[in-house]
């Protein structure tokens, strides 16, 4: 077995790396086990992450609020840049999702009511037929998810943190006062035990022997089309259907589109299902102009949500639950909160309140506690 550090963590994509680097930014000795050869290759690799305030539960929206300033501007010894590069978003309903959009424009300071046809002159591929509001965040961004992760691993190393790789978690346990955990690796303890596994944190969660806690993967697909032949194409907003029956926007000189799929799945290396992405597709020719003749790529993620879509924080409070720390649920929210949550996180470990600006933003761990009421079903 190796040196006992004082925290073990499973998963060295965006959540255990952060969270890895400011808890060793406090003096803490901690090991980050990465089960694939490399860390972020499932969700935080395949992110087509976007920075939007407005976005998620009231929780995440902290969270979010928080974490900006960072990406905007991070500590030089961090990063030489930030990590946010403008793209607005703009919200499009079809009469279905009147509601909803009129409901969350006035509730978010962030958004502002556009025109139907401000929009698509902003995005002239965009149909106006059937679309009844649009709003629009002007701040929201383009996300540098490769540039974020890779300067939390060099922060987690330089303060003296351990990565770990091909270190799946095949065994775990509590023996004398640690958590001890088995990998192809080797074995690992320490006393706090960190499950940052994202799509396989329920798993982990079985494996450690506590009562199960819903957790559902859901896949996600995006394709890569060629650029349409419009002038000024990159600096289009991201486009969204409020109803998420679709959404595009530009990336690296060309068209991404998802279907903004959530399909139920077991934890796996996700690939596309090409009807998923077909029926998608055809949602996205049906609201613009553009006739899909050739796909230049595609691929698939796993998204991981609680059935309040509110993510795990906390301390297991369960019998045989002691030193055991859920950090999971992230969903579709992990990149664009990700410091926020290692700042909360990281002091709750070392018992320490929660800190500013979060506490400013009414953030409350009662909300994330993994123990907490829950819907028997996902809810949207």
């Amino acid at each position: 077995m190796s040196e006992t550090p004082d925290v073990l963590i499973l998963g060295g994509g965006i959540a255990g790396a952060s969270l890895g680097a400011e808890l060793a930014a406090d003096g803490a000795a901690v090991t980050v086990l990465e089960a694939e050869d490399q860390p972020g290759y499932h969700a935080t690799g395949r992110s087509a992450a976007h920075f939007i305030e407005c976005y998620g539960p009231p929780a995440v929206r902290a969270f979010n609020r928080a974490t900006r300033p960072f990406l905007e501007s991070p500590p030089a010894d961090f990063a030489a840049h930030g990590f946010l590069k403008g793209r607005p978003l703009v919200w499009f309903a079809y009469e279905t999702g009147r509601a909803a959009l009129e409901a969350l424009t006035a509730a978010e300071s962030c958004l502002s009511p556009l025109p139907v046809e401000e929009a698509v002159r902003r995005c002239p591929i965009l149909k106006p037929d059937g679309i009844v509001a649009c709003s629009v965040e002007e701040t929201a961004a383009d996300i540098d998810v490769a540039g974020l992760h890779q300067s939390y691993l060099a922060k987690l190393k330089r303060l003296g943190g351990r990565v770990v790789v091909k270190a799946r978690a095949q065994a775990v346990r509590r023996e004398g006062g640690c958590w001890r955990v088995e990998t192809p690796a080797g074995a690992y303890a320490a006393p706090i035990l960190v499950n940052a596994a994202g799509a396989w944190a329920g798993e982990v969660g079985r494996m450690a022997g506590l009562p199960p806690i819903a957790l559902n993967p859901l896949r996600r697909s995006a394709a890569l089309l060629p650029a349409p032949a419009y002038e000024g194409f990159e600096a289009w907003p991201l486009m969204g259907d409020i109803g998420e029956r679709f959404y595009f926007k530009p990336e690296a000189g060309k068209l991404l589109v998802s279907p903004a799929d959530e399909v139920p799945v077991a934890p796996h290396d996700a690939y596309v299902d090409d009807m998923a992405l077909a029926e998608g597709l055809h949602r996205f020719e049906e609201g613009t102009t553009v006739t899909v003749e050739r796909v230049e790529s595609s691929w698939a993620g796993l998204r991981t949500f609680a059935n309040d879509r509110q993510p795990l924080v906390g301390f297991d409070e369960a019998e045989g639950g002691e030193g055991f720390f859920w950090y999971a649920g992230q969903g579709g929210y992990g990149i664009q909160t990700s410091v926020g949550m290692a700042w909360n996180a990281a002091a709750q470990l070392q018992g320490r309140p929660v800190p500013e600006p979060l506490a400013g933003l009414g953030l409350d761990r009662a909300a994330l506690d993994p123990r907490r009421p829950m819907p028997t079903a996902l809810g949207h």
